[in-house]
């Protein structure tokens, strides 16, 4: 099995993520919010860039995604795809969005691309409206990635941050959507928050390649919010989450040690200062 990137094999495509699943090559997916950290992805070798609506919680604030507005996706968007040219990048199509019409949604989507130049965007849920959105997006060209399982901008109609498809008849209805999605057009799906065994079978059921996030290893690839994976959201300790670095705790010690050297007068030092005879 490669084990190298799909940015090491020339600029990614979808028919690249697909021929990925087809060799049983695992597919990498990162969220960025912001041109540094997409350059570091993009460096590295990460398969897919999310700009992902957890923009809402881990950049802005908000208690959930469903404040986040198309034009903050916009801008980072554009942000991510300045620092990583040479990435495959995805966006988000935030609440409200693609879920009042299709001309709506195709003229959202088309801006999303149009004034970032990313190559996908991203929506939520599969019932036989959203499958119509789908349709209607694809048809205009635009490459489309589903999400099954939790889905945070219906978190209220969900009833909270759980663990879908645990039921026969929730297993058989997501089995359904992922189904209906694929032969709607989308390249991808995101399974979020399903049981290992569900996303399995899905997997298997699908041509296209699922990307997991609490949905086991089962899955074609894997996505985290990168920010989770760093460390630097020390609050948020989910069952799924592996942290990859401690950067909290070295942020912390590097901003203890700039305020303590300011304090004493210990920085700006000698070799940090402009002489007027230098």
């Amino acid at each position: 099995m490669s084990t190298e990137s799909a940015t090491a094999k020339g600029r990614p495509t979808v028919r690249r993520f697909q021929e990925m699943k087809r060799k049983g090559e695992r597919i990498v997916m990162l969220t960025a919010y912001d041109a540094l950290f997409a350059r570091v992805l993009q460096e590295e070798g990460i398969d897919l860039i999310l700009v992902g609506d957890s923009l809402g919680q881990v950049v802005l604030g908000y208690e959930s995604t469903l404040p986040v507005t198309l034009d903050q996706m916009i801008h980072h968007a554009g942000a991510v795809r300045r620092g990583a040219p040479g990435s495959f990048v995805v966006v988000d199509l935030p609440f409200l969005s693609y879920q009042v019409s299709v001309d709506e949604t195709i003229r959202n989507a088309g801006r999303v691309l149009k004034e970032t130049g990313v190559q996908a965007v991203k929506l939520e849920g599969g019932d036989p409206r959203t499958c119509g959105m789908v349709e209607a997006l694809v048809t205009a060209g635009i490459a489309v990635m589903g999400h099954l399982g939790l889905r945070p901008q219906s978190i209220h109609a969900l009833g909270g941050y759980r663990v879908q498809g645990r039921g026969e008849r929730e297993a058989d209805e997501l089995i359904a959507q992922a189904r209906a999605l694929e032969a709607a057009g989308v390249f991808a799906l995101v399974l979020e928050l399903v049981p290992a065994e569900l996303a399995e079978e899905v997997t298997r059921a699908l041509r296209i390649p699922t990307i997991g996030i609490g949905a086991g290893v089962g899955c074609d690839g894997q996505v985290l919010v990168l920010y989770d994976a760093l460390g630097l959201n020390g609050d948020f300790q989910p069952r799924f989450l592996k942290r990859f670095a401690d950067l909290e705790r070295a942020t912390r010690e590097g901003v203890r040690a700039y305020a303590r050297e300011v304090r004493d007068g210990t920085y700006p030092g000698p070799e940090h200062t402009f002489r007027r005879d230098a």
